[in-house]
């Protein structure tokens, strides 16, 4: 591979993943996933935002992504569906009993009434990437700046595809980290709380977003 190509793929890689290392609403949510959920539902969180992550990489590469970033409209009602999205997931979580959080004591998780779904988590993961402007912008930046017509489409969809299991594996990472019995029994005693807190700051996020959307 041309050194060039090389470098282009290292830039964009790395910008990739130091984005990844800022916590925003979907690491927020792979967190209260990982605190509620078993490991393996928990895995359908990162699947869903992934996924969504996938979607937009494959609309800038298509070229799509530059024609939905220059229609104000949809990305004032991406924003404001992102937005009222994060809102409603702050609602469940402040709204959760205590006692709901109970099953979390068992060392190896179990089904629980109160324990989502893959599919739940998935879809969740899912609407959260893909309701969420900066991803398309992020990627749009990325692709129009680092990539030109001199590139071929075989390096697009490898690049496209490093992102994407990037995104999954860093996700899963979180998640399994905090399936481990010792890290796991420390966020036990805390978990009621730190899903308060993350809900309140997923409101907050969410509040902000709507907010901006119809001031401008």
């Amino acid at each position: 591979m041309d050194l060039g190509f090389i470098g282009m793929f290292l830039t964009v890689a790395i910008a990739h993943f130091l984005a990844l290392l800022s916590p925003g609403p979907d690491f927020i949510l792979v967190v209260k996933s990982a605190i509620k959920n078993g490991t393996k539902n928990s895995i359908g969180i990162a699947a869903g935002i992934a996924s969504a992550n996938a979607l937009y990489i494959i609309l800038c590469l298509a070229g799509v992504g530059t024609i939905l970033a220059a229609s104000i409209t949809i990305m004032i009602a991406l924003k404001i569906a992102g937005g009222l999205f994060l809102i409603y997931l702050a609602l469940m979580a402040v709204k959760a009993k205590k006692s709901s959080y109970g099953h979390l004591a068992i060392n190896e998780m179990e089904p629980d009434a109160t324990s989502s779904s893959f599919v739940k988590e998935f879809f969740t993961g899912f609407m959260s990437g893909i309701l969420n402007p900066k991803n398309l912008l992020f990627y749009l930046s990325l692709f129009t700046v680092v990539l030109t017509n001199d590139v071929s489409l075989t390096f697009k969809v490898v690049l496209g595809v490093w992102m994407t299991v990037v995104v999954f594996a860093w996700d899963v990472s979180v998640i399994y980290l905090l399936s481990k019995n010792k890290v796991r029994k420390r966020f036990t005693k805390l978990a009621y709380y730190i899903d308060k807190c993350t809900g309140v700051v997923l409101g907050l996020i969410g509040f902000s977003i709507v907010k901006s959307a119809l001031t401008k």
